[in-house]
């Protein structure tokens, strides 16, 4: 694989079988530090959000590793085992830490579903600097009695979640900052008006510059 380009990386599952999901290593000269970042479900690692905020990531000395999920590769739409993306967050990790091309401390970030995958990781024992969750899907529509929580608790490293005001994934809104303050090291950034993709009414915008947008969030975190 040829620095900067895409290329393909084995996972191998919980099933004992062995497969290839896609990976885009984008070093930077001089890196302060290296992100992950994950898609979301139904998307793939070229979604116009994860693109345009990781081009404006590298734009601020931080480099990037996009990802595909076993499901994208194998022509799924919708997530399948939590155990695969486990897999897939393990194995890109591992890429990432040998990279000689990629420099600075590792961290993990996701879009909704991308995140929480990283965070189950990371409670399993996946190490990694710290994460960033792009919309956490606290709960789904509509069904606050089952929150996505009690494993956050377990993570002692650093955790930024960045939600939209108006995502409905994270109402009410204080189920989610008690979540975050029940956590050991974790802070809470809203974006208002935002909803889950962080769209905003009367704001229209492509989706890459929505991501490029929250980069300056998520850069002052990993270097701050």
């Amino acid at each position: 694989m040829t620095p900067g380009g895409t290329s393909t990386i084995p996972v191998l599952l919980p099933t004992g079988t062995e497969v290839a999901i896609h990976i885009a290593v984008e070093p930077v000269a001089d890196a302060r530090a290296t992100l992950i970042l994950a898609h979301g479900a139904g998307s793939t690692m070229d979604h116009g959000f994860l693109v345009g905020m990781a081009t404006a990531l590298r734009e601020r000395g931080i480099a990037t590793v996009r990802f595909n999920f076993p499901y994208v590769e194998a022509g799924r739409r919708m997530p399948g085992p939590a155990t695969h993306a486990l897999a897939a967050w393990a194995a890109v990790a591992a890429h990432a830490g040998e990279h000689p091309d990629l420099a600075g401390p590792v961290w993990f970030a996701g879009r909704s579903y991308g995140g929480r995958m990283a965070s189950m990781a990371v409670a399993d024992g996946l190490p990694t600097t710290g994460l960033v969750y792009l919309g956490y899907p606290l709960h789904a529509p509509g069904k606050p009695e089952s929150p996505r929580v009690e494993h956050l608790r377990k993570i002692a490293q650093p955790q930024l979640f960045v939600s939209g005001t108006r995502d409905p994934f994270v109402d009410p809104h204080a189920q989610l900052e008690e979540a975050v303050a029940a956590c050991a090291n974790a802070r809470l950034h809203w974006v208002e008006g935002a909803t889950h993709g962080f769209e905003v009414k009367g704001h229209k915008r492509p989706a890459d510059v929505i991501g490029a947008e929250l980069a300056p969030i998520v850069r002052d975190f990993l270097l701050g």
